[in-house]
């Protein structure tokens, strides 16, 4: 449906198309008159017709809303007025014509083809055939009221191309007479009774609207005529002393007045746009107001349903609508719905709402329906049952609502009315959503303080549970890490003791059992350590007590401590330092637990036959300490939290399931202390490194 603005272009082109036809007709009814101009009239008879088909096809593409086929109207525009040109002045098409006499009087013309014929006949079918695909393009995607208005225009567009070919090509050429050409006022007349159905039937155009623009057209040229003869007249008089000579048509005061003439035709055409409106359109409405209009009454009011209210009275009055009702979907908690509008709009129930939304839902390309329209017979019965003539959907991402309206009180909803109302949808969606927020905004502020009461005391009621856990949770640590420690202490001392031959002799076998004994319990006096000063971090009891410490010198003893658990394992334990003392203020016990902590890690995760390389350096009053090995390396994916409490890298816990995930932690800790920071860098299956950075005493040079 396409009834739009006055100034639309479609029905400027249905005027062209109008004109030509009756033009083609009457030149077609004079051009077997016995005349001097009939071999003029006769190219006309060649000529309209292609202004017929290129106006049909330009009104196609226009009635397809494809923007895109606009070159298509242009180059074939040209062409056109290329090949209207060369019939006129040429022999291209028509050569010339006889006239045709019997006995006693003038019969008719026929009519000498000349060469360009055939390709005349040709061009003029192709352009034809270019508006019944544009056409039948549209078709496949229309709605079913538009599938009937364009399955009309294609048959009186077909019927007028067919009958003309017959009547004016084939008939000719197989009689050898152009008298049958006379005969092909009957394509015009074809089209004329298709388009006049549609119109009628199916609202094609407005037809109204196109007559007034007729008038106001007309009465406009008969105004200029008049008043350009009058001037002239006037200024004849004048000018030449009552002496009017042919002279005067090309003088410059006539000329000049002509140009005012030209420049005065825009204002008086739009007076008599205006007077004939305020005639023929009474109840005419201009879409602007009504869009601000709209936009006001969106804004005015935050509660939804005085705004829907208020909106529901101007659709209602300017579209005379019997009465206007929006039903809006919103969600608090659960879905709900809200019906408003003017004081007589008729409730629909949830039921029938849903029947819409399957309606829509099956038919995603419509965004309105009209009752007299719908194909679903009960989706119709229900709209009949509720007074309903007209439904505009409401949709962003989800189904918002509808806007329902009844019977149009005067003449029925027009085009133009439902193009506005379509055009006025994504305004009331958003401002729809805008008062729901706000809605929701104000139910939230309502219960949100009660609500924040009841979390807060549940939190309270956590937090100290949880606080509660935490002191039984360190309690427990720490009195089950210095219980385990003195029974283990005692044992290691044995196993020393045995290692050492002083309880007497022990076999190669035995010594190798022993150590591994011992070796293990050395590890769990460094587990309940670990696990003591991470008992003691949670309470608060981890104190660094620094002294002067000769950093070398501490590393070596840690090395020369591990030195043979490497080769037990078939590594090679390299040291690089710098010479001299390295003074540093730091808590020896707790740094040589990192230093053996990362050595230790390093021998444990490094294939045999490989090196490991501690380096200690100085750099500008900062020491820095290294462990380099070719291990296993860490997942990078997992590198990011390999410091945290209890965290261990997937490869590290099928290499070795005992650890504990501590180490590492508390090397941080111990470093962060110091007051310096970690190194580590890692590949997985290349090798990592781990180390720190720690400022070196003031004293040291």
């Amino acid at each position: 449906m396409w009834r739009q603005r006055p100034k639309d272009r479609i029905h400027q082109i249905f005027l062209l198309f109008t004109v030509s036809l009756s033009l083609w007709v009457l030149t077609g009814i004079l051009s077997n008159l016995e005349t001097a101009r009939a071999l003029l009239l006769n190219k006309l008879v060649f000529i309209f017709p292609l202004i017929v088909v290129w106006s049909a096809m330009y009104l196609t593409i226009l009635l397809s809303k494809n923007k895109t086929r606009a070159y298509i109207v242009s180059l074939t525009g040209i062409s056109v007025v290329v090949a209207s040109a060369l019939i006129l002045v040429s022999q291209y098409v028509v050569q010339g014509i006889i006239a045709r006499h019997s006995a006693t009087q003038f019969v008719a013309y026929d009519i000498e083809r000349g060469s360009g014929y055939p390709l005349y006949v040709i061009y003029l079918t192709a352009i034809a055939i270019i508006a019944l695909v544009v056409l039948s393009l549209r078709w496949k995607r229309a709605s079913r009221r538009e599938k009937d208005q364009l399955s009309l225009v294609g048959f009186g567009l077909l019927g007028c191309l067919l009958s003309g070919l017959f009547t004016s090509v084939f008939l000719p050429i197989v009689t050898g007479s152009s008298e049958f050409a006379s005969y092909s006022f009957l394509s015009g007349l074809i089209a004329t009774v298709f388009f006049a159905y549609a119109i009628v039937k199916y609202d094609l155009f407005d037809i109204k609207l196109v007559a007034v623009r007729s008038v106001a057209y007309g009465a406009a040229l008969i105004l200029l005529s008049a008043i350009y003869y009058l001037a002239a007249y006037l200024l004849t008089i004048i000018f030449f002393h009552d002496k009017v000579t042919s002279s005067v048509s090309v003088s410059p005061v006539n000329i000049l007045l002509a140009l005012v003439l030209a420049f005065a035709f825009q204002p008086i055409k739009s007076f008599f746009d205006q007077l004939t409106d305020s005639i023929f359109y009474r109840g005419h409405y201009s879409a602007e107001d009504f869009f601000a209009n709209i936009s006001q009454r969106l804004t005015n009011s935050h509660d939804l349903r005085l705004m829907l209210e208020q909106v529901s009275d101007e659709i209602a009055v300017t579209i005379k609508a019997e009465y206007a009702q929006f039903f809006v979907y919103y969600q608090n908690e659960r879905r709900h719905h809200l019906s408003a509008g003017t004081l007589r709009h008729r409730k629909i129930p949830l039921s029938d709402a849903r029947m819409l939304d399957k309606y829509f839902a099956n038919n995603r390309k419509i965004k309105f329906l009209q009752t007299d329209f719908v194909d679903d017979g009960h989706t119709r019965r229900m709209l009949v049952s509720h007074g309903i003539n007209l439904v505009v959907s409401l949709h962003s991402d989800k189904q918002v609502g509808y806007l329902i309206l009844g019977d149009q009180q005067s003449s029925g909803y027009k085009d133009r009315d439902i193009k506005i109302l379509l055009n006025i949808t994504d305004e009331l969606v958003i401002g729809i959503q805008n008062a729901l927020s706000l809605h929701q905004v104000k139910e939230l502020n309502a219960t949100l303080q009660q609500r924040i009461d009841v979390a807060t005391k549940e939190l309270r009621s956590s937090n100290a549970q949880l606080k509660h856990l935490d002191e039984v949770k360190d309690e427990f640590m720490s009195m089950a890490s210095h219980q385990l420690r003195t029974p283990l202490t005692s044992i290691k001392g044995y196993l020393s003791m045995v290692l050492d031959g002083d309880v007497g002799k022990i076999s190669p076998q035995q010594r190798t059992v022993l150590s591994e004994a011992f070796n293990s319990s050395e590890r769990m006096v460094h587990l309940i350590s670990d696990f003591l000063n991470v008992s003691r971090l949670q309470t608060g009891k981890f104190v660094i007590e620094k002294a002067l410490v000769d950093f070398g010198e501490l590393v070596r003893q840690e090395i020369a401590d591990l030195e043979g658990m490497a080769k037990g394992r078939e590594l090679h334990l390299e040291f690089k330092s710098v010479n001299g003392e390295l003074q540093i203020n730091a808590d020896a016990a707790k740094l040589r637990e990192v230093v053996t902590n990362f050595i230790d890690n390093a021998i444990y995760y490094s294939p045999e036959h490989t090196k490991i390389t501690v380096h200690v350096e100085k750099d500008h009053q900062a020491l820095y300490f290294s462990v380099v090995d070719q291990g296993i390396g860490v997942p990078e994916a997992e590198q990011a939290r390999l410091f945290n409490k209890f965290f261990r890298a997937t490869n590290a816990r099928k290499q070795r399931p005992d650890g504990t995930g501590v180490g590492l932690y508390l090397a941080r800790k111990v470093i962060t202390a110091h007051g310096g920071a970690v190194v580590f860098e890692s590949k997985e299956g290349k090798g990592s490194t781990f180390g720190f950075r720690l400022p070196l005493a003031k004293s040291t040079k």
